[in-house]
Protein backbone atom coordinates (compact mmCIF):
# COMPACT_ATOMS: atom_id res chain seq x y z
CA UNK A 1 0.00 0.00 0.00
CA UNK A 2 1.46 3.64 -1.40
CA UNK A 3 1.21 6.01 1.43
CA UNK A 4 1.49 9.12 -0.27
CA UNK A 5 2.83 12.66 1.04
CA UNK A 6 2.84 15.99 -0.72
CA UNK A 7 4.22 19.21 0.09
CA UNK A 8 2.11 21.75 1.07
CA UNK A 9 1.56 25.47 -0.40
CA UNK A 10 1.78 28.71 1.49
CA UNK A 11 2.41 26.37 4.91
CA UNK A 12 5.87 25.61 6.08
CA UNK A 13 4.76 22.50 7.90
CA UNK A 14 4.89 18.94 6.85
CA UNK A 15 2.74 16.33 7.21
CA UNK A 16 5.05 13.99 8.12
CA UNK A 17 8.61 13.99 8.94
CA UNK A 18 11.55 11.53 8.96
CA UNK A 19 10.57 9.90 12.36
CA UNK A 20 7.14 9.08 11.29
CA UNK A 21 8.03 7.64 8.14
CA UNK A 22 10.08 5.19 10.17
CA UNK A 23 7.43 4.34 11.97
CA UNK A 24 4.98 3.74 9.10
CA UNK A 25 8.00 1.79 6.94
CA UNK A 26 8.53 -0.67 9.28
CA UNK A 27 4.96 -2.08 9.17
CA UNK A 28 5.21 -4.83 6.94
CA UNK A 29 2.53 -3.72 3.78
CA UNK A 30 3.63 0.21 4.02
CA UNK A 31 5.40 2.18 1.25
CA UNK A 32 5.82 5.55 2.05
CA UNK A 33 6.36 8.31 -0.70
CA UNK A 34 7.27 11.76 -0.37
CA UNK A 35 6.76 14.68 -2.67
CA UNK A 36 10.15 16.57 -3.01
CA UNK A 37 10.84 19.45 -1.29
CA UNK A 38 8.09 18.61 1.38
CA UNK A 39 9.72 19.87 4.12
CA UNK A 40 11.46 22.99 4.71
CA UNK A 41 13.63 21.96 7.18
CA UNK A 42 14.54 18.37 6.49
CA UNK A 43 15.94 17.20 3.24
CA UNK A 44 15.12 14.62 0.96
CA UNK A 45 17.70 12.68 1.90
CA UNK A 46 16.92 12.36 5.73
CA UNK A 47 13.26 11.20 4.48
CA UNK A 48 15.14 8.25 1.99
CA UNK A 49 17.39 7.59 5.04
CA UNK A 50 14.00 7.07 7.11
CA UNK A 51 12.60 4.94 4.60
CA UNK A 52 10.66 7.09 2.54
CA UNK A 53 10.89 7.05 -1.56
CA UNK A 54 11.63 10.31 -3.23
CA UNK A 55 8.85 11.66 -6.13
CA UNK A 56 9.84 14.43 -8.12
CA UNK A 57 6.46 14.64 -10.15
CA UNK A 58 3.41 16.17 -8.09
CA UNK A 59 0.60 14.50 -10.06
CA UNK A 60 2.58 11.30 -10.66
CA UNK A 61 2.94 11.10 -6.93
CA UNK A 62 -1.20 11.94 -6.48
CA UNK A 63 -1.95 9.52 -8.89
CA UNK A 64 -0.75 6.48 -7.74
CA UNK A 65 -1.12 6.64 -3.43
CA UNK A 66 -3.29 4.15 -1.39
CA UNK A 67 -3.31 6.66 0.86
CA UNK A 68 -2.61 10.78 0.74
CA UNK A 69 -2.26 12.59 3.25
CA UNK A 70 -1.62 16.29 3.59
CA UNK A 71 -2.32 18.80 5.79
CA UNK A 72 -4.70 21.38 3.49
CA UNK A 73 -6.79 18.92 1.43
CA UNK A 74 -6.49 18.24 -2.29
CA UNK A 75 -8.91 20.47 -4.64
CA UNK A 76 -11.26 18.99 -7.05
CA UNK A 77 -9.06 19.28 -9.94
CA UNK A 78 -7.01 16.97 -7.92
CA UNK A 79 -8.85 14.56 -6.99
CA UNK A 80 -10.03 13.85 -10.51
CA UNK A 81 -6.56 12.51 -10.79
CA UNK A 82 -6.25 10.26 -8.12
CA UNK A 83 -7.58 6.41 -8.43
CA UNK A 84 -10.78 5.69 -7.16
CA UNK A 85 -11.18 3.80 -3.93
CA UNK A 86 -8.16 5.60 -2.75
CA UNK A 87 -8.16 7.11 0.68
CA UNK A 88 -7.59 11.14 1.53
CA UNK A 89 -6.33 12.02 5.23
CA UNK A 90 -6.33 15.45 5.70
CA UNK A 91 -7.90 18.66 7.32
CA UNK A 92 -11.59 19.06 5.72
CA UNK A 93 -13.47 21.12 7.41
CA UNK A 94 -16.67 19.10 6.09
CA UNK A 95 -19.43 21.63 7.53
CA UNK A 96 -17.74 24.45 6.05
CA UNK A 97 -16.82 22.51 2.81
CA UNK A 98 -20.18 20.87 1.53
CA UNK A 99 -18.81 21.59 -2.71
CA UNK A 100 -15.76 20.06 -1.56
CA UNK A 101 -16.83 16.94 0.47
CA UNK A 102 -19.16 16.63 -3.05
CA UNK A 103 -16.40 16.58 -5.34
CA UNK A 104 -14.31 13.51 -3.13
CA UNK A 105 -17.81 11.84 -3.55
CA UNK A 106 -17.87 12.27 -7.66
CA UNK A 107 -14.15 11.15 -7.08
CA UNK A 108 -14.90 7.97 -5.40
CA UNK A 109 -12.29 8.88 -3.10
CA UNK A 110 -12.57 8.21 0.40
CA UNK A 111 -12.17 11.27 2.50
CA UNK A 112 -11.13 11.32 6.11
CA UNK A 113 -11.71 14.52 8.35
CA UNK A 114 -8.43 15.03 10.88
CA UNK A 115 -10.21 18.01 12.77
CA UNK A 116 -13.28 15.01 13.43
CA UNK A 117 -11.11 12.45 15.24
CA UNK A 118 -13.23 11.78 18.19
CA UNK A 119 -11.63 13.63 21.40
CA UNK A 120 -11.25 10.26 23.58
CA UNK A 121 -8.16 8.85 25.34
CA UNK A 122 -7.86 6.23 22.79
CA UNK A 123 -7.79 9.19 20.24
CA UNK A 124 -5.62 11.26 22.14
CA UNK A 125 -2.04 10.53 20.39
CA UNK A 126 -4.36 11.02 16.59
CA UNK A 127 -5.24 14.59 17.98
CA UNK A 128 -4.12 16.82 15.04
CA UNK A 129 -6.50 19.95 16.48
CA UNK A 130 -5.12 19.20 19.97
CA UNK A 131 -1.34 18.81 19.00
CA UNK A 132 -1.96 22.05 16.66
CA UNK A 133 -3.78 24.41 19.63
CA UNK A 134 -1.27 23.27 21.68
CA UNK A 135 1.54 25.07 19.67
CA UNK A 136 -0.89 27.68 18.39
CA UNK A 137 -1.41 28.81 22.35
CA UNK A 138 2.33 28.78 22.91
CA UNK A 139 2.99 31.45 19.55
CA UNK A 140 0.18 33.65 20.40
CA UNK A 141 1.64 34.57 23.85
CA UNK A 142 5.30 34.56 21.71
CA UNK A 143 3.83 36.65 19.56
CA UNK A 144 2.50 39.24 21.75
CA UNK A 145 5.23 39.54 23.53
CA UNK A 146 7.01 40.32 20.62
CA UNK A 147 4.91 42.91 19.48
CA UNK A 148 4.23 44.60 23.02
CA UNK A 149 5.65 48.01 24.06
CA UNK A 150 6.73 47.06 27.30
CA UNK A 151 8.20 43.71 28.81
CA UNK A 152 5.91 40.61 30.41
CA UNK A 153 8.15 39.93 33.85
CA UNK A 154 7.90 42.12 37.07
CA UNK A 155 11.84 43.61 36.87
CA UNK A 156 13.40 45.58 39.81
CA UNK A 157 16.42 47.77 38.67
CA UNK A 158 18.08 50.68 40.59
CA UNK A 159 15.64 53.09 38.37
CA UNK A 160 12.48 51.62 40.03
CA UNK A 161 10.79 48.06 39.95
CA UNK A 162 9.13 47.40 36.39
CA UNK A 163 5.34 45.42 37.01
CA UNK A 164 4.51 42.56 35.07
CA UNK A 165 2.12 42.78 32.01
CA UNK A 166 -1.14 41.87 32.25
CA UNK A 167 -2.32 39.01 29.88
CA UNK A 168 -6.20 38.06 29.71
CA UNK A 169 -6.73 34.38 27.91
CA UNK A 170 -10.42 33.93 26.35
CA UNK A 171 -11.02 30.85 26.27
CA UNK A 172 -9.66 27.38 28.11
CA UNK A 173 -9.41 24.58 26.05
CA UNK A 174 -5.90 23.02 24.81
CA UNK A 175 -4.84 26.35 23.23
CA UNK A 176 -5.66 28.51 25.88
CA UNK A 177 -4.01 26.93 28.93
CA UNK A 178 -0.57 26.85 26.77
CA UNK A 179 -0.88 30.29 26.47
CA UNK A 180 -1.85 30.40 29.71
CA UNK A 181 1.45 28.01 30.97
CA UNK A 182 3.27 30.46 28.44
CA UNK A 183 2.38 33.59 29.56
CA UNK A 184 3.13 32.65 33.36
CA UNK A 185 6.55 31.44 32.88
CA UNK A 186 7.58 34.82 31.07
CA UNK A 187 6.66 36.02 34.40
CA UNK A 188 3.25 38.29 33.27
CA UNK A 189 0.01 38.19 35.53
CA UNK A 190 -2.47 36.14 33.89
CA UNK A 191 -6.48 36.33 34.23
CA UNK A 192 -8.66 33.77 31.94
CA UNK A 193 -12.17 32.83 31.22
CA UNK A 194 -14.32 30.07 29.70
CA UNK A 195 -17.70 29.86 29.36
CA UNK A 196 -17.15 26.26 30.69
CA UNK A 197 -17.25 26.37 34.77
CA UNK A 198 -15.24 22.75 34.87
CA UNK A 199 -11.72 24.48 33.59
CA UNK A 200 -11.47 26.78 36.73
CA UNK A 201 -9.25 24.24 38.67
CA UNK A 202 -7.12 23.77 35.41
CA UNK A 203 -6.48 27.50 35.13
CA UNK A 204 -5.80 27.74 38.23
CA UNK A 205 -3.62 24.76 38.73
CA UNK A 206 -1.33 27.19 36.31
CA UNK A 207 -1.34 30.27 38.18
CA UNK A 208 -3.73 32.25 36.39
CA UNK A 209 -6.55 34.12 38.00
CA UNK A 210 -10.14 32.41 37.04
CA UNK A 211 -12.69 35.50 35.91
CA UNK A 212 -15.95 34.41 36.90
CA UNK A 213 -18.78 35.06 35.23
CA UNK A 214 -22.40 33.67 35.67
CA UNK A 215 -23.83 33.13 32.33
CA UNK A 216 -26.60 30.49 33.63
CA UNK A 217 -26.31 27.26 32.07
CA UNK A 218 -23.40 26.58 29.40
CA UNK A 219 -21.32 23.55 29.20
CA UNK A 220 -19.66 21.57 26.61
CA UNK A 221 -20.28 19.35 23.93
CA UNK A 222 -18.84 15.07 24.02
CA UNK A 223 -15.83 16.08 21.99
CA UNK A 224 -15.02 18.81 24.87
CA UNK A 225 -15.83 22.07 23.02
CA UNK A 226 -17.49 25.22 24.31
CA UNK A 227 -21.23 24.85 23.78
CA UNK A 228 -22.68 27.90 21.95
CA UNK A 229 -23.98 30.10 23.91
CA UNK A 230 -27.13 32.55 23.41
CA UNK A 231 -27.48 35.85 21.94
CA UNK A 232 -28.14 37.36 25.72
CA UNK A 233 -25.47 34.73 27.55
CA UNK A 234 -22.97 37.01 25.07
CA UNK A 235 -24.34 40.08 26.16
CA UNK A 236 -23.76 38.93 29.00
CA UNK A 237 -20.32 37.82 28.71
CA UNK A 238 -19.15 40.77 27.18
CA UNK A 239 -19.89 43.16 29.81
CA UNK A 240 -18.40 41.12 32.58
CA UNK A 241 -15.03 40.94 30.50
CA UNK A 242 -15.08 44.83 29.35
CA UNK A 243 -13.34 45.38 32.30
CA UNK A 244 -10.56 42.61 32.27
CA UNK A 245 -9.77 43.30 28.71
CA UNK A 246 -9.31 46.95 29.69
CA UNK A 247 -6.64 46.45 32.39
CA UNK A 248 -5.13 43.91 30.46
CA UNK A 249 -1.88 44.43 27.79
CA UNK A 250 -2.23 41.62 26.19
CA UNK A 251 -5.67 40.11 25.67
CA UNK A 252 -5.40 36.15 23.73
CA UNK A 253 -8.86 34.74 22.38
CA UNK A 254 -9.47 31.26 21.49
CA UNK A 255 -12.53 30.37 21.20
CA UNK A 256 -13.77 28.36 18.49
CA UNK A 257 -17.11 26.38 17.68
CA UNK A 258 -16.43 23.67 15.12
CA UNK A 259 -18.34 23.84 11.89
CA UNK A 260 -19.39 27.28 12.67
CA UNK A 261 -18.52 30.88 12.81
CA UNK A 262 -16.34 32.13 15.79
CA UNK A 263 -18.69 33.98 18.41
CA UNK A 264 -17.74 37.55 18.51
CA UNK A 265 -16.54 38.54 22.00
CA UNK A 266 -14.56 41.36 21.85
CA UNK A 267 -15.94 44.23 20.37
CA UNK A 268 -14.44 47.58 19.26
CA UNK A 269 -16.02 49.56 22.07
CA UNK A 270 -13.86 47.25 24.15
CA UNK A 271 -10.95 47.75 22.12
CA UNK A 272 -11.25 51.21 23.00
CA UNK A 273 -10.70 51.15 26.21
CA UNK A 274 -7.53 49.42 26.20
CA UNK A 275 -4.25 51.14 26.70
CA UNK A 276 -1.90 52.69 24.09
CA UNK A 277 0.10 50.01 22.40
CA UNK A 278 -1.56 46.89 23.69
CA UNK A 279 -1.71 43.90 21.85
CA UNK A 280 -4.69 41.21 20.77
CA UNK A 281 -3.95 38.01 19.67
CA UNK A 282 -7.32 36.52 17.60
CA UNK A 283 -6.61 32.65 17.19
CA UNK A 284 -9.75 32.40 15.75
CA UNK A 285 -9.13 35.41 12.87
CA UNK A 286 -9.48 32.55 10.16
CA UNK A 287 -13.26 31.23 10.87
CA UNK A 288 -14.66 34.87 11.35
CA UNK A 289 -13.10 36.16 14.18
CA UNK A 290 -13.26 36.80 18.07
CA UNK A 291 -12.24 40.29 18.06
CA UNK A 292 -14.21 42.96 15.98
CA UNK A 293 -11.60 44.45 13.62
CA UNK A 294 -9.45 41.22 13.16
CA UNK A 295 -8.23 41.05 9.21
CA UNK A 296 -6.86 37.19 8.29
CA UNK A 297 -3.71 36.79 8.16
CA UNK A 298 -3.03 41.04 9.12
CA UNK A 299 -1.82 43.01 11.66
CA UNK A 300 -3.94 45.80 11.81
CA UNK A 301 -3.95 49.33 14.70
CA UNK A 302 -7.56 50.21 15.98
CA UNK A 303 -7.65 52.81 18.85
CA UNK A 304 -3.94 52.68 19.32
CA UNK A 305 -4.24 48.39 19.68
CA UNK A 306 -2.26 46.28 17.46
CA UNK A 307 -4.71 43.09 16.46
CA UNK A 308 -2.84 39.98 15.34
CA UNK A 309 -5.10 37.58 13.40
CA UNK A 310 -2.70 34.99 11.94
CA UNK A 311 -4.30 32.47 11.04
CA UNK A 312 -1.55 29.31 10.84
CA UNK A 313 0.07 30.35 14.01
CA UNK A 314 1.94 26.59 14.36
CA UNK A 315 3.36 27.06 10.90
CA UNK A 316 4.99 29.24 12.77
CA UNK A 317 7.15 26.52 14.71
CA UNK A 318 6.85 24.36 11.74
CA UNK A 319 9.82 22.09 12.97
CA UNK A 320 7.18 21.12 16.18
CA UNK A 321 4.10 21.10 14.30
CA UNK A 322 5.58 18.99 11.98
CA UNK A 323 6.55 16.69 14.25
CA UNK A 324 3.37 16.78 16.19
CA UNK A 325 1.81 15.94 12.92
CA UNK A 326 3.80 13.45 11.58
CA UNK A 327 3.19 11.49 15.03
CA UNK A 328 -0.39 11.81 15.00
CA UNK A 329 -0.55 10.89 10.94
CA UNK A 330 1.54 7.86 12.08
CA UNK A 331 -0.53 6.87 15.02
CA UNK A 332 -4.00 6.54 13.23
CA UNK A 333 -2.78 4.58 10.14
CA UNK A 334 -0.87 2.15 12.62
CA UNK A 335 -4.84 2.24 14.57
CA UNK A 336 -6.33 1.74 11.28
CA UNK A 337 -4.35 -1.03 9.69
CA UNK A 338 -5.59 -4.66 9.45
CA UNK A 339 -2.42 -6.78 9.82
CA UNK A 340 -4.18 -10.08 8.81
CA UNK A 341 -6.29 -8.74 5.66
CA UNK A 342 -3.13 -5.97 4.53
CA UNK A 343 -5.50 -3.42 4.29
CA UNK A 344 -7.24 -0.33 6.28
CA UNK A 345 -10.07 -0.84 8.37
CA UNK A 346 -12.50 1.64 6.86
CA UNK A 347 -16.12 -1.03 6.44
CA UNK A 348 -17.95 -2.94 9.25
CA UNK A 349 -16.48 -6.44 8.46
CA UNK A 350 -13.20 -5.24 10.02
CA UNK A 351 -14.71 -3.98 13.56
CA UNK A 352 -14.62 -6.93 16.45
CA UNK A 353 -18.03 -7.95 15.99
CA UNK A 354 -18.27 -6.93 12.38
CA UNK A 355 -21.85 -4.84 13.03
CA UNK A 356 -19.99 -1.68 13.52
CA UNK A 357 -16.83 0.84 12.44
CA UNK A 358 -14.30 1.50 15.14
CA UNK A 359 -15.01 4.17 16.65
CA UNK A 360 -12.02 6.16 15.89
CA UNK A 361 -12.66 5.63 12.03
CA UNK A 362 -16.20 6.34 12.70
CA UNK A 363 -15.69 9.54 14.08
CA UNK A 364 -13.85 10.98 11.01
CA UNK A 365 -14.63 8.56 7.87
CA UNK A 366 -16.70 11.78 5.74
CA UNK A 367 -16.90 9.85 2.19
CA UNK A 368 -16.69 6.48 1.68
CA UNK A 369 -17.51 4.54 -1.84
CA UNK A 370 -18.63 7.84 -3.55
CA UNK A 371 -21.08 8.53 -0.88
CA UNK A 372 -20.60 10.68 2.25
CA UNK A 373 -21.00 7.97 5.40
CA UNK A 374 -20.65 10.30 8.58
CA UNK A 375 -24.36 10.69 10.02
CA UNK A 376 -23.85 14.12 11.15
CA UNK A 377 -22.61 14.93 7.99
CA UNK A 378 -25.49 13.55 6.13
CA UNK A 379 -27.86 15.40 8.57
CA UNK A 380 -26.40 18.91 8.53
CA UNK A 381 -26.26 18.64 4.84
CA UNK A 382 -30.11 17.21 4.84
CA UNK A 383 -30.61 20.42 6.85
CA UNK A 384 -29.22 22.71 4.66
CA UNK A 385 -29.96 22.18 0.58
CA UNK A 386 -28.09 24.08 -0.70
CA UNK A 387 -24.60 23.39 -1.65
CA UNK A 388 -21.85 25.68 0.83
Amino acid sequence: MVIAAVREMNDERSVLSPEAVKKLVAVEGFDVVVESGISSHWNDEEFQRSGASIETDRISLMSKADVLVRIHPSTPEELAGMKPGSLHLSLLDPYNNRSLVESFAGAKVDAISLEMIPRTTLAQKMDVLSSQASLAGYVAVIKAAERLNRILPMMMTPAGTLSPARVFVIGAGVAGLQAIATAKRLGARVEAFDTRPVVEEQVQSLGAKFLKVDLGETGQTAQGYAKALTEEQLAKQREAMAKAVAAADVVITTAKLFGRPAPRIVTSEMIEQMKNGSVVVDLAAGSGGNVEGTQVDEEVMIHGVRLIGIDNLPGEVAVHASQMLGANISALLLHMWDSEKNTLKLDASHSEAGEDLDEIVKGCLVVKGGSVVHSGIQSHYASNTSVL
